[in-house]
């Protein structure tokens, strides 16, 4: 017994001698009415960036263009509080930013405000003044709906926006279905898109006409996709088909029917709409294209396309130009100039629409790359010529 007791004791003894000791870190502050421990944004559109860390050694912000093509870090300067901050005037818009802490991607931990993704990395700010806002108009209401997929034997979620005044006696509305990118979540046009802001105040401005507006998730989870699938080298080959077919059967066999059937809905093709950014922008050109007479309007904002991802629904409608200037009132694509991940999908998508005298409106950001800079103008501009 003394031998165990000995050796407890030993076990004991190196464990407070040998065993590193770990401080935790100061906790944060928590006053909530003064605030200068974290971000702010003042009267004139002045963001100034803040995060508390008293035992980082260095610590700079990325904020808008995040892209590592262009995004360019900035110092931030540590205060005695062991706050560290740096401070901008920016044009009213929405920003993304997060800050490298000692080489570590932090989101702002002084914010609840983050990107919407599968992977949390980066967090969002709002300068006020520009459609973005929250403004004195009628607002729409905004659901996050479940609903059983049969097609895929899953429960999946989905918002769907009603406009101001919509009611169960409604007169039939159109219906945009309309898809988030690759990574993100169904909360990503909603919150970062700002769709909710965009239709309400669109609408009160008299630019649009009232529609529901369905969000899916994009991404579908089905057993298709093996790991290796989610690899940028694989995913064109092997996320990306097998997701689209999967998302296609669940749009047309659950999703449309039980918008029809739970909400004052047109039937029609011409009451329906499909747009997409990036992933989306793909799932748009299938679903779009693949079921002719089922959507009147199709729109691509920074698409991939069959230029990288084959679909033989797609390729076959491509083939029948007549068809699809006959089935679509309106066929957008738009791209920025400076994007690198679906920039010759567009471009090649452009020239064979243009060879094959198949109508539709293209336009060209200067200088944007792969963002939401690009998608929220293009969702703008494409939403007055919807449903008329």
């Amino acid at each position: 017994m003394k031998s165990l007791e000995g050796a407890a004791l030993g076990a004991a003894l190196w464990l407070s001698v040998v065993q590193p000791s770990f401080a935790l870190p100061p906790d944060p502050p928590t006053d909530q009415v003064q605030t200068p421990y974290f971000t702010q944004v003042a009267s004139d559109g002045t963001v100034t960036f803040r995060l508390f860390a008293p035992q980082a050694k260095a610590v700079s912000l990325v904020y808008g263009r995040l892209d590592p093509s262009v995004a360019k870090p900035v110092p931030m300067t540590r205060a005695d509080n062991g706050v560290w901050s740096f401070a901008v005037q920016l044009k009213p818009d929405l920003y993304e930013y997060y800050f490298d802490v000692d080489g570590f991607r932090s989101i702002d931990t002084g914010t609840p405000w983050t990107k919407p993704q599968r992977q949390v990395n980066s967090s969002l700010i709002l300068v006020p003044g520009s459609i973005l806002d929250i403004r004195k108009v009628p607002h729409g209401e905004l659901r996050a709906v479940t609903i059983s997929a049969q097609a895929l034997a899953s429960e999946r979620q989905m918002y769907v926006y009603t406009p101001p005044g919509y009611t169960d006696a409604s007169t039939p509305l159109p219906v945009l279905y309309l898809y988030h990118g690759y990574g993100d979540t169904a909360g990503s046009w909603v919150q970062q898109g700002r769709v909710v802001q965009i239709l309400d105040n669109l609408l009160a401005e008299g630019k649009i006409v009232p529609m529901i507006v369905v969000i899916p998730d994009t991404e579908t989870d089905t057993a298709e996709a093996v790991p290796e699938a989610y690899v940028p080298a694989e995913r064109r080959k092997l996320f990306y088909p097998t997701n689209a077919a999967a998302a296609d059967r669940e749009l047309i066999g659950d999703i449309i029917p039980y918008v029809e059937s739970h909400y004052r809905a047109r039937t029609d093709a011409a009451g329906r709409a499909i747009a997409g950014l990036s992933q989306g922008g793909y799932q748009a050109l299938v679903s779009g294209l693949g079921h002719l007479g089922t959507f009147a309007y199709v729109s691509t904002y920074s698409g991939v396309t069959t230029e990288t991802v084959p679909n033989a629904g797609v390729a076959e409608a491509l083939a029948k130009p007549e068809a699809i200037n006959a089935a679509l009132k309106n066929f957008t694509v738009t791209v920025g100039t400076r994007d690198t991940v679906t920039g010759k999908d567009i471009a090649g998508l452009v020239n064979v629409l243009k060879d094959r005298g198949i109508r539709f409106d293209y336009t060209a950001y200067e200088g944007m790359i792969h963002e939401m800079d690009a998608w929220r103008p293009s969702l703008i501009a494409n939403l007055p010529k919807l449903f008329h």
